[in-house]
């Protein structure tokens, strides 16, 4: 059984047989547009999101983050740049995937915090679906589904095209989850982290 989370809840990284879990994807998966176009018609307007990590240390700062431009760090994989979303209707896959190895994730580095931000500043209230999923399998394969965040579009996010996703965190040791779903106006991925460092961690 998987967990859908909401707002604010904090989920073990177990298996079901109680093992940790340490090597999972998070992908995000997002809708594009419908519009009406000449003479009734439907047209679909490309929505580019882009899912990245921020890194950081005990002390919060940022130590580096995975991204379009980045696509890895030691223990964290980017699969690419997607650039449209699902202009066919939601296709149940994930556009950008995230892949993790917390065995190897650099020790210095505490928190690692997910975020979507729409490239082309469309915001999330029109946005018809997006959501988020921790599985384990790989990016073009998924085995089991631990976790799922929706955020659906809504009327609250009108204005709003940067969203802080959720966060892994170490705690005694071993690593966490927490789901955070808070958006913010930043427009610039470098803005998004900034807010992050002074508001999430």
């Amino acid at each position: 059984m998987s967990i859908n989370l909401v707002k604010g809840q904090k989920i073990d990284l177990r298996k079901n047989d109680g093992s940790k879990l340490t090597a999972f994807c998070v992908g995000a998966n997002w809708g594009a547009i419908e519009k009406k176009g000449f003479f009734g018609n439907k047209k679909m307007e490309a929505v580019d999101l882009d899912l990245s990590v921020g890194l950081f240390n005990k002390e919060k700062n940022l130590v580096n983050v995975v991204y379009f431009g980045n696509l890895q760090e030691r223990g964290i994989y980017h699969s690419g740049d997607d650039l449209t979303g699902d202009t066919d209707g939601d296709d149940g896959l994930d556009n950008e995937i995230i892949s993790i190895n917390l065995a190897e994730v650099p020790s210095h580095v505490e928190q690692i915090v997910f975020v979507l931000n729409s490239y082309e500043g469309h915001d999330f209230a029109i946005v018809p679906f997006a959501s988020i999923r921790l599985y384990e399998g790989t990016p073009s394969r998924v085995n089991k589904i631990v976790a799922t965040f929706n955020i659906a579009s809504d009327p609250q996010f009108a204005g709003y095209v940067s969203m802080v996703l959720g966060k892994l965190y170490r705690r005694n040791g071993e690593w966490k989850f927490s789901a955070i779903g808070q958006p913010t106006r930043d427009r610039k991925l470098e803005q998004t982290l900034a807010t992050i460092q002074n508001r999430f961690l």
